[in-house]
Order: structure tokens, then sequence, then C-alpha cells
């Protein structure tokens, strides 16, 4: 098994989790979904948006739904909420595409968890590598990151 920041982080705090591997090729949730045969919903990827006063932040939503601005700017308190450049992942988290775990980044980012998590025994995040998943409660989850659970997708 490979080891991961991510993973380090909640072993020191003794949060229980599951890793799962798989080859990764196209780096999307639905590719993960398939690989783990998970459904999308019970996976959570991880997008990063800046706030135009509160700064940057992850964003935690299930793979079958799309993140509202509006709705995490409501959740952050701020005006206008922005999704970061794909190619400017790596330079702000240290992670890339389809390896971006709300742990481990390279500074701790403020978290906002679509509540439909609390939905699932555990969710799949990613564990800081491409192809490395972690199974994980969402209590769990949340209190590792101290992620706010809030409505951040929009209607389907």
């Amino acid at each position: 098994m490979k080891r991961t920041k991510a993973l380090d982080i909640l072993d020191k705090a003794n949060i229980a989790y599951e890793v799962r591997e798989f080859k990764a090729a196209e780096f999307t949730v639905e590719e993960t979904a398939e690989a783990l045969g998970l459904p999308l919903n019970m996976l959570f990827k991880t997008l990063v948006a800046e706030g135009e006063r509160k700064g940057l932040v992850m964003a935690l939503v299930p793979g079958d739904a799309q993140l509202s601005l509006s709705k995490l700017a409501k959740a952050m308190g701020d005006k206008r909420v922005e999704l970061i450049d794909v190619e400017d992942l790596f330079r702000v988290t240290g992670y890339l595409k389809g390896g971006c775990s709300p742990l481990g980044a390279k500074r701790a980012f403020p978290v906002y968890m679509d509540e439909t998590a609390i939905l699932h025994d555990r969710v799949s995040v990613s564990a800081g590598l491409r192809g490395v998943q972690m199974l994980i409660a969402p209590d769990d989850l949340r209190r590792a990151t101290n992620a706010t659970f809030a409505d951040l997708c929009d209607e389907s």
C-alpha cells in the first residue's frame, strides 16, 4: 500500500479508514467509481475554490453532482467564489488533478463538505495520489479536516 501524507494524518489521529488502489488513466470521478465498483454519489471529489474575501477553500461534492459556486459562497460567508484553474492546483495544494485530497495539502485549507455525505456510512475521497482512494466515515472526515457540512450542490 502506498503511503501518503493524508493517510499519515489519519493514522496519527487514530481515525479508521480503508485504502483502495487502482490504475488511473483518465483521473476522473467516473473512472474511479467504475474501477472501485462504488456508486458515484459515494465518491466525493475535492475541488479548490477562491472567495474574493475569504481566500482559498476546498469543497467536497459527490461525484454525481455539480458544485454550486453561489451555495459555496453563502456557506463561506463570501460574496463571490470561483474555482481555481486546474493548472494552478499543484502550485496551490501540492496535489495533481485526480489526486487532490482534503488532507495533507501544502497548507491547511478551510473545508466545506456537501451535507449529503452524512447519508453514507463511508465516503471515498482521494488519499493524495492518483489511483489511491480512502474510504472513511463522513463524520471522521469532518473531524480530521475540520470541515463544515453545507448544501453545496446545484439541483439536478
